[in-house]
């Protein structure tokens, strides 16, 4: 169908799965597709021609939260103010529960944001979300978890296995927002984040400030020439390291580091167990396997986010 909102073929880039209710979704995100899909049918807004690369409608992006923010980013190919002041007016009208309504015109290749300028359209340009007492600020080119609820589980998992007393300091490596930094500060005495984009690194300093938590540190630079020698002498030598790396898992030279600086703990988190299971086995000579505990965090599809509890080998 060239008219078709949904998700995206597996394997296939190019084409569109037309989707009429997705149960994985809080409403109103099914309500929002439905309406904005028929309303350009009606309307004549052409649907984008990913492999042609014409047509005015590129992507629709639906955020919700658990409190009922919600957030909806329209991606225009091309700039067509009457169109797009049409289909905008509609969406506010239609859905005023909307928290942020944000826009963006991206006529490059590809569909990524990080890049491009997001314009605010109504709201505010950012919506929150709530984690037992924590409040984040979600912006559209925030990562957060897709399935918040599971987020929550998995961030207690993480915790748990770190065994925190108050007394350690915690290194949170990739810590991205700073989640699940802040998730645990109230359980260290010292929580050092370190992440590779600025903007992360600039939403975890707000947010920690946003909840007064004031025992997080958060850096950032590329991993492997931050996280260094010079680094843990003016930072201090962790109890407990965090690490929650991409799907590529950590460079080998992060995994030196870490070997170097031999905590009593390190608690990986990973989306791929592919990538997991090699770094563990480069630790294996000098840690073991004490605890492993999946999280669904995908339902419905094989996807799995994995937690490793490791510690250190009793030397002979």
């Amino acid at each position: 169908n060239k008219n078709a909102l949904g998700f995206h073929i597996p394997g296939m880039w190019d084409k569109i799965l037309d989707l009429k209710e997705c149960h994985l979704q809080d409403e109103p995100s099914n309500s929002i597709r439905l309406a904005v899909r028929n309303f350009a049918i009606e309307n004549n807004l052409t649907f984008f021609n990913s492999r042609e690369q014409y047509g005015l409608l590129r992507t629709l992006m639906v955020r919700n939260t658990s409190i009922g923010e919600v957030m909806v980013l329209i991606q225009f190919f091309e700039e067509d103010q009457e169109k797009r002041e049409l289909l905008l007016t509609f969406i506010a009208t239609r859905f005023p529960e909307i928290t942020s309504l944000l826009y963006v015109i991206n006529s490059k290749g590809n569909d990524t944001l990080y890049d491009q300028d997001i314009l605010l359209y109504k709201g505010r340009d950012h919506i929150f979300e709530e984690m037992e007492g924590l409040r984040f600020k979600i912006n559209a080119k925030s990562f957060y978890q897709t399935n918040s609820e599971q987020a929550f589980e998995l961030y207690k998992v993480t915790r748990d296995f770190a065994g925190l007393t108050g007394k350690e300091l915690v290194y949170d490596l990739y810590t991205g927002t700073g989640t699940i930094a802040q998730f645990i500060a109230k359980k260290a005495k010292r929580v050092v984040g370190i992440e590779s984009v600025p903007d992360a690194i600039e939403a975890a300093k707000e947010n920690a400030q946003l909840n007064g938590i004031d025992n997080v540190a958060f850096f950032v630079g590329d991993m492997k020439k931050v996280f260094n020698a010079a680094f843990t002498q003016q930072n201090g030598i962790p109890d407990v390291i965090i690490t929650d790396p991409p799907r590529d898992g950590m460079h080998k030279e992060v995994v030196e580091q870490i070997l170097n600086i031999a905590p009593e703990k390190i608690v990986y988190v990973s989306c791929n167990s592919a990538t997991q299971a090699r770094d563990l086995s480069l630790m294996d000579a000098d840690y073991k396997v004490t605890k492993v505990q999946p999280v669904d965090m995908f339902p419905q599809t094989y996807h799995v986010e994995n937690v490793v509890l490791l510690t250190k080998r009793s030397k002979a």
